[in-house]
Order: C-alpha cells, then sequence, then structure tokens
C-alpha cells in the first residue's frame, strides 16, 4: 500500500473527527445559550412577579414627590436619549426627589381645633408646625422625632432608588449600553430592594401622616 492510498484511508477519518468536535462544538455552544436563556427567564419572571410588589411601595413615597418624579423624568432625561447635559439634569432630579422622600419621613400633621389639617417638622422637642399657631399642639411628645423616622427615611430613599430604577428612561439614560452582567444587576437590584424594604416596614411600621402622605382618621 503506498502513501497515497494511506492518505485516503486517513482522510475519511479526519473528516469524521472533524465534524465529532464541530458537533460537539455546536453542542456546548446550544447548551450554553439555553442554560443563558433559562437564566435571563427565571430572572425575568422573578422581576415581573415582584414589579406588582415593588410598585406598591411606592405608596409609601409622597406623592407628590413620585408626581414631579414622574412628569419631570421624560423631559429631563430626552425620553432616554441623554447627552451630557441631559444626563446631568436626570442626575440631579434623582438627587432632589431622594432629599425629598429622606426629608418629607420626618414631618407630620395633627387636627386642629378649627378643623383643619396642619403639618411640621419633628424635632426632639416636638412637632415644629410651618405656620404660626395661636393653639397648643395636642399631645406634642408624640411628634418628637425617633431614630424609626432615621430607618424610614433610609427606607425611603431605598424605594426611591428601585422605582428609578424600573424607569426605561432613567436606564437608557444613565445605563446606555450596559454589558451583560450591569444588565443583570439593573434586573434584579429592584427586586431586592423591594423585598427588603417590604420585609422592614411590615416589622417597623411608621405612624406619622406627613405632607404627600395618607391621613388616617385619628389624624
Amino acid at each position: 500500500m503506498n502513501r497515497r492510498e494511506k492518505k485516503m484511508e486517513k482522510a475519511p477519518l479526519l473528516e469524521e473527527v472533524e465534524k465529532s468536535d464541530e458537533s460537539k462544538q455546536r453542542t456546548e455552544k446550544e447548551s450554553e445559550e439555553n442554560e443563558e436563556k433559562t437564566r435571563e427567564g427565571l430572572v425575568q419572571k422573578a422581576l415581573n412577579q415582584s414589579l406588582a410588589s415593588t410598585a406598591h411601595l411606592a405608596n409609601l413615597l409622597p406623592t407628590g414627590t413620585v408626581l414631579a418624579f414622574q412628569i419631570l423624568c421624560p423631559i429631563f432625561s430626552n425620553s432616554g436619549h441623554c447627552d451630557q447635559v441631559s444626563a446631568f439634569m436626570t442626575e440631579c432630579l434623582l438627587v432632589l426627589c431622594a432629599l425629598s422622600c429622606f426629608f418629607i419621613s420626618f414631618t407630620d400633621s395633627f387636627q386642629g381645633s378649627d378643623g383643619k389639617l396642619h403639618y411640621g417638622l419633628a424635632t426632639p422637642k416636638g412637632l415644629w408646625t410651618f405656620e404660626n399657631l395661636s393653639e397648643a399642639i395636642p399631645d406634642a411628645g408624640r411628634y418628637q422625632v425617633r431614630i424609626l423616622d432615621f430607618v424610614h427615611a433610609f427606607l425611603s430613599v431605598l424605594v426611591f432608588a428601585a422605582i428609578a430604577l424600573l424607569n426605561d428612561n432613567v436606564v437608557k439614560c444613565l445605563y446606555p449600553a450596559p454589558d451583560y452582567q450591569t444588565k443583570e444587576v439593573l434586573d434584579v437590584l429592584p427586586v431586592g430592594i423591594g423585598v427588603f424594604c417590604s420585609l422592614l416596614f411590615v416589622v417597623f411600621p411608621t405612624t406619622r401622616h406627613g405632607i404627600g402622605y395618607p391621613v388616617s382618621s385619628h389624624h
């Protein structure tokens, strides 16, 4: 058997080996793609299931702040198509809304003898009203600032951050071309914040009814 015949015999074997390698690589690639799709599907499913509860957390924020954010965000962010100026304006809007959520967590209200609702700021000495009242504040001691107020203020900022991360305009503006890991964090982080804050708000409920919050009957 000459060399030419030997090469002809080896050729089919090499083709089979190459086909086997290609098939193996194709199978591994398809498996990786399926795993990635499955992982993305689980993340999206968890996100969809938690969107309702996370959106419900918006009720824990002052309605004026949330409304201002929803109205101004598309304008400041140019509907997600940001340049340097609009990106800066969007960041400023986020900071101001977060500070508003923090500050308003220390406000409270009471019903005066005139039947009107009066608002004020909780201080270590009691409630400091935003208007000059001739009458004394009833049960002023219950309006004193507490450590729990700082907890609620911090949680309110976290809730607002979750709502901002769920806003397409904010994400497209601040993260126009996120990589896979960044996108995964942006999808999962609001869900984690929502669950975390939900538990803490249940464990440590607030009794304050500040600016932009619903007022109970005893107020």
